[in-house]
């Protein structure tokens, strides 16, 4: 079936910015609650928000095989279970609906009051019930850097690492969609140069920068996942902040890796943009050397070329622009990564989340995390207001962005953004 709602040259007859990240060629899927405190599956088209239950229910779907409350429920989960199929044909037909050209909603007064929404009268909620979180380590820079950062080992990586995408099972009941504040976390750190643990909050919390794919029901259990069919299975992306408390994690990172270092908190943006809008942004991926064994072999265009940005944001300042890197840098693909997690049977439901691990580039700039950037508080980042940072402070936002452009149009994911709060004081003993 033929991706229609990609047409570059089609235009929408809702008023959409010169560099929105949301034209009718986007169309993204998210969840939010209107203004009368209906919670309903949605999509948005500039900066109005447009009500897919209520435009089902106006009979605007008709022909599309739909529950009658596929749109009106608290998640995608259902949806996004319908399968590839459904997604296109759905979005296809959004595309038409707002096509300038399409006189049935846009000169319907009452419909149109039903079914749009300013994006400032809405509030966003987490897109999909996530049973399972998984965090893939796929960036060879980054994984260098922290190697080399939190061991003292210099250039150092596992010996496995460029055999298989690296992860590991993150806490899915501690994501929160953007906007959220964040609590500084509490744990167990040592001092340089000792082995006893002091008990305290993190003096190191870090943001990590990542993009994650939400899967539908893929396998049965003990099934796997091809490579080649990997990507079927993907239904779209969000901007992911895997919040990190460095100290803790080098405390605890021997023998079995992150636990409550990130366990505490993990953010991600609102809208889930489609694998198939993003179809004209692919990219060949970078060169594996060694060669992956045969059930990781892939050829052709397997990434993305999207463009991601992070800004810190004082309490009463300004932003600050720190990091600028792309998701083409990654190692490991998407289609690697879940076919490797499937690879020994284990089975993927509607709504996991996968992420990207932290997106570095090979350049200081194009670093995805602040203990990159400041090489573990050596060199300090000066910010506009004129205070420097080596890790994040109390009552700063850390703001990611993220959009692909081409000569044509911009797709683009919005804000993934979290303001970080000190712990509550009854919990520092």
């Amino acid at each position: 079936m033929l991706i229609t709602a990609n047409n570059p040259n089609r235009k929408s007859w809702i008023s959409v910015k010169p560099n929105s990240d949301f034209p009718i060629q986007n169309i993204p899927f998210g969840v939010f609650i209107t203004k009368d405190d209906i919670v309903t599956v949605g999509t948005r088209i500039g900066d109005l928000a447009i009500d897919l239950g209520a435009l089902h229910q106006l009979g605007y779907f008709k022909g599309i095989d739909l529950t009658d409350d596929i749109f009106l429920q608290d998640s995608l989960n259902d949806f996004i279970s319908d399968g590839r199929k459904t997604w296109r044909k759905v979005r296809n037909r959004i595309a038409d609906i707002f096509d300038i050209n399409n006189n049935e909603l846009q000169f319907n007064e009452l419909h149109r009051e039903k079914v749009l929404f300013d994006m400032k009268d809405v509030e966003m909620q987490l897109p999909v019930n996530i049973g399972d979180y998984t965090d893939f380590y796929s960036s060879k820079d980054h994984a260098t850097n922290v190697e080399t950062l939190l061991k003292g080992v210099d250039k150092s990586r596992s010996s496995n690492w460029l055999h298989m995408p690296i992860a590991y099972h993150g806490r899915s009941s501690s994501v929160v969609i953007s906007g959220t504040n964040i609590r500084r976390p509490k744990g167990q750190t040592v001092i340089e140069n000792d082995t006893t643990p002091i008990f305290g909050p993190s003096n190191m919390l870090d943001f990590e920068l990542e993009v994650a794919f939400i899967t539908t029901d893929a396998n049965k259990m003990g099934e796997h996942i091809s490579v080649k069919d990997a990507e079927e299975h993907i239904f779209g992306l969000v901007l992911l902040n895997d919040w990190t408390a460095r100290d803790i994690q080098k405390w605890e990172f021997e023998p079995l890796g992150p636990f409550l270092s990130k366990n505490f908190a993990s953010t991600i943006s609102p809208w889930i943009v489609t694998l198939d809008a993003l179809e004209p942004f692919r990219v060949v991926s970078q060169p594996q050397d060694p060669k992956p064994l045969h059930y990781l072999q892939q050829e052709g265009k397997k990434t993305i070329d999207i463009n991601l940005q992070v800004s810190l944001k004082p309490d009463k300042g300004s932003e600050t622009i720190i990091s600028n890197s792309n998701f083409k840098n990654q190692y490991w693909t998407m289609a690697q990564q879940l076919s490797h997690h499937t690879i020994n049977g284990c089975n993927v439901r509607s709504g996991d989340l996968f992420g990207s691990g932290t997106v570095s580039g090979n350049t200081q700039e194009s670093y995805g995390s602040m203990i990159e950037l400041t090489w573990a508080g050596t060199k300090p980042i000066n910010l506009k207001d004129g205070s420097n940072r080596k890790f994040i402070n109390d009552f700063d936002t850390v703001i990611m962005r993220g959009f692909c452009k081409n000569e044509s149009v911009r797709i683009g994911f919005g804000e993934c953004k979290g303001k970080v709060f000190p712990p509550k004081k009854e919990l520092i003993k």
